[in-house]
């Protein structure tokens, strides 16, 4: 059965961190985004492994990110 999971990735100074939305443990780096997004895909893959060795539920997938726009004054301004 084909689960699909959301992935969230950051800009860091060594390059992208990415994060399973729905699983937050499942964490990984990488000097590329396409580096990040194969980690990430491996570290998934390890965890779903893990959790069913040690008959943990596995999270389920589905997530949704959305961008919210808000109009925010005074952000990086001193007072």
């Amino acid at each position: 059965m084909l689960h699909r999971y959301t992935a969230r990735y950051v800009r860091t100074e060594s390059g992208y961190m990415g994060q399973i939305v729905e699983w937050p443990e499942v964490l990984s780096e990488g000097r590329t985004l396409e580096e990040c997004r194969e980690s990430l895909q491996d570290a998934l893959e390890e965890m779903i492994r893990a959790y069913r060795q040690l008959g943990k539920e596995i999270p389920s997938g589905g997530g949704l990110l959305e961008q919210i726009p808000v109009e925010v004054e005074g952000v990086g301004q001193e007072a």
